[in-house]
């Protein structure tokens, strides 16, 4: 089983930074991708950011240019440093995770969020 822990939510003016951090561990035989989503109350859940193991980046368009998803594959962590936070950035936050327990078994795991509050 993999786990992810998030930390780094928090509450933040608008203009603000935060950076969110997420640290897989468990039964890890590699990672594939690491990514971010984002629920805000009463709304779907949302991808945010994704990174591939090959470096290949997905971000909403509500975010390009603003959020940067960065990976460290030695240590199976991920960040998101968030830049000038809206208050419609506000939500909880979600890493993902999804890759190999061994050659041929398939893991997705979700980690517990963390909120992130962004003030007008």
């Amino acid at each position: 089983q993999v786990h992810l822990v998030e930390s780094g939510g928090g509450l933040v003016q608008a203009g603000g930074s935060l950076r969110l951090s997420c640290a897989a561990s468990g039964s890890i035989f590699s990672i594939d991708a690491m990514a971010w989503y984002r629920q805000a109350s009463g709304k779907q859940r949302e991808l945010v950011a994704r990174l591939t193991s090959g470096g290949i980046t997905n971000y909403a368009d509500s975010v390009k240019g603003r959020f940067t998803i960065s990976r460290d594959d030695a240590k199976n962590t991920v960040s998101l440093h968030m830049n000038s936070l809206k208050p419609e950035d506000t939500a909880v936050y979600y890493c993902n995770s999804d890759g190999r327990y061994t050659r041929t078994d398939y893991f997705n795991s979700w980690g517990q969020g963390t909120q992130v509050t962004v003030s007008s």
